[in-house]
């Protein structure tokens, strides 16, 4: 090896951002797991990983992909797993021997920047609140998804989807706050438009808690960083209204679950409109460029990663049944935001929203401008 190929690699290493990464749980098991994190590895020199599973099982998986993840990946032995039929509270009493308890404590000590587990998403928020503790002045922590919309970033942000089925006005407001931060450090948005969802879009309507979310959001936008547009509605959460869609996780749950199930309906009848006669089957062909486009454009796969907003250390979330695509894809986005300093950043902007919903005092005013300019 030349001198200025060890030199590179020395300094790949200092600038390495450790990736906490549970290689159990998921429905196709440490190996599309090991799979994805050498598939984010191979285009990301600077990322490096802290793996949590049965020891012997992992050696022989990280082996087989050295090429990308060669001196790249420290493993950590936990044989026991969490599984999708686990109540968060079973494993919050026996589950210290776990690879998600361990992959969580090693964000907790400071060894990893952020964790990411295809595990039950339960037990994850459960264990998360319990080791990584929520951030001074946020009441409940929201997952956020990545919604495929018609906006030019190509993605809205959705928050909560389930971490929670309450949310006060309170709890809405640091939504918005939690939800702009992350649409600026995870989709480059220097102002992201926030919605609050409701029923309709006149100011009449709704619940009382939506109409005091409502006042609060407006009052702290700009001190928050973000653009209010008020109410928005169930057809605004994929379009070019608003970036941020702020709601309860009930409903958030439904909307997600819904938009997946109509995602795989449509995928199913078009696939069957093709089949149904010759012309059609060549019509097919004759639009597979556009169809493969169509496809990667929509493919969950590709935006594969809910984060865990809230608490004190960051947390992302991947669907349970991710192959390596999926599971790569949710590296990437936890690489993305342990680069940006999201979770420091996002707690100076919690804070700063606290003082307005607890006393009405100027948000922010005793914080330092950098954080509030860069949050």
């Amino acid at each position: 090896m030349t001198k200025d190929a060890r030199l590179q690699i020395a300094d790949e290493t200092l600038k390495r951002v450790v990736i906490s990464i549970d290689a159990m749980g998921g429905d196709q098991g440490p190996g599309a797991v090991v799979a994805g994190i050498a598939k984010a590895a191979k285009k990301q020199p600077e990322m490096g990983f802290i793996l949590h599973g049965p020891e012997n099982q992992l050696t022989k998986l990280v082996a087989a992909k050295r090429r990308y993840l060669d001196g790249r990946v420290e493993i950590r032995d936990a044989t026991d797993v969490v599984t999708m039929e686990d109540k968060p509270s079973h494993v919050m009493r026996h589950g210290k021997g776990t690879s998600m308890w361990s992959t969580l404590e090693a964000v907790r000590n400071g060894e990893a920047t952020v964790a990411v587990s295809c595990g039950n998403t339960g037990a994850l928020m459960a264990l998360s609140m319990v080791r990584l503790k929520k951030q001074p002045g946020v009441g409940r922590p929201a997952i956020a998804v990545l919604w495929p919309s018609r906006n030019p970033q190509g993605f809205n942000v959705m928050l909560d989807v389930g971490a929670d089925i309450r949310a006060d006005a309170d709890d809405l407001l640091r939504f918005a706050v939690m939800g702009s931060s992350y649409a600026r450090n995870g989709l480059d948005l220097k102002r992201p438009r926030v919605g609050l969802l409701n029923v309709g879009t006149e100011e009449h309507k709704g619940r009382p808690e939506l109409h005091q979310a409502h006042e609060l959001i407006e009052r702290f936008a700009e001190d928050g960083g973000y653009d209010y547009v008020g109410y928005v509605e169930g057809g605004d959460i994929p379009g070019d209204t608003a970036d941020v869609i702020v709601t309860d996780g009930f409903s958030g749950n439904v909307a997600l679950k819904t938009g997946e199930g109509t995602a795989h309906l449509i995928g199913e009848l078009l696939r069957e409109a093709f089949k149904y006669s010759p012309l059609s089957r060549i019509a097919s062909v004759l639009a597979l460029t556009s169809l493969r486009r169509l496809q990667k454009r929509i493919d969950p796969r590709r935006v594969n990663g809910g984060v865990f907003l809230g608490l004190n250390g960051t947390v992302v979330k991947s669907h349970g049944s991710a192959d390596a695509t999926g599971v790569a894809a949710a590296v990437r986005l936890a690489f993305q935001l342990a680069q940006s300093g999201f979770t420091e950043r996002l707690a100076a902007r919690v804070a700063s929203a606290a003082t307005l919903s607890q006393d009405g005092a100027n948000p922010g005013a005793d914080g330092p401008e950098t954080d509030r300019k860069q949050a």
